[in-house]
């Protein structure tokens, strides 16, 4: 199988396996460089093209591999064509498909909250080319117990353990629940992602998270996910001690990390 296939199908089947994208839940989108594609299909032989109303004249003649919609994580190892999808953006309102679904499907309906925030890493990070969204469990069960703040999610997150401000030190920003799969939660979460932040929760639903490769990302996930775990193992027991403001600082000093003031400052 080409290898960034298998590397894309082996991130989605342990997403799966964590049950962070249950039935056809959560969707993923990777950038990828011309030479990338021709190892899975001609560049410039367009099958079908989409249109969307919005502008994405940052990302004129980038290409994406895109999770389908109503697809199934669980599938792509065993049948990468169908349930994903080679796209390249042609202009400021389409995006041809070169390759994958190949059932008749297309990309997930949520690509163009994927599109925007693409456009806002990319101009804060160059190097930047994922963003993948999923449903973990802790995290969203946050959401139902915690006040929807994103200083207050972030001090909680970092608190937990000792690598969360090390592994995102610009903490996680939290959008209050808004219908999927529309320009309205993709404008949401696009401008968050201008504001620094490379994580979105979406109460009472999932998670998106950006980052410049796969590995990244999903350690990004996992990491956030686990101090989510241990805060609802705490939630309502007596807390006899934690990480402090002040050794959270001495973190960062250690690791060099400019971290999001305003959080414990």
């Amino acid at each position: 199988m080409n290898n960034v296939i298998n590397e894309v199908t082996e991130i989605l089947s342990l997403l799966y396996k964590h049950n962070w994208d249950e039935r056809n839940g959560g969707n993923l989108s990777y950038i990828l460089t011309e030479e990338e594609v021709k190892t899975v299909c001609d560049p410039f032989k367009t099958i079908r093209s989409f249109e969307y109303d919005f502008d994405m004249s940052y990302l004129i003649g980038k290409y994406f591999i895109v999770t389908g919609t109503g697809k199934y994580f669980k599938n792509c190892l065993k049948d990468p064509e169908n349930n994903l999808g080679i796209l390249k953006v042609s202009s400021a309102h389409k995006v041809d498909l070169l390759w994958g679904y190949a059932d008749g499907g297309k990309m997930t309906s949520e690509f163009p909250t994927h599109l925007m925030c693409h456009t806002e890493r990319l101009k804060l990070d160059p190097g930047h080319r994922l963003v993948i969204h999923c449903h973990p469990t802790n995290i969203i069960a946050m959401t139902h117990v915690c006040p929807l703040d994103s200083r207050f999610i972030t001090e909680k997150l970092w608190k937990m353990q000792t690598e969360s401000i090390v592994v995102f030190p610009e903490g996680v920003a939290i959008l209050p629940w808004m219908v999927c799969g529309g320009n309205e939660i993709g404008v949401a979460t696009a401008q968050k992602m201008a504001e620094g932040y490379r994580s979105v929760i979406w109460a009472h639903h999932g998670l998106s998270c950006t980052g410049k490769t796969l590995d990244e990302v999903y350690g990004l996930i996992e990491t956030i996910e686990k101090a989510a775990e241990i805060y609802l193992k705490v939630f309502g027991k007596e807390i006899i001690q934690s990480i402090t403001d002040k050794q959270l600082k001495d973190l960062a000093t250690a690791f060099n990390i400019d971290y999001r003031k305003g959080i414990i400052d």
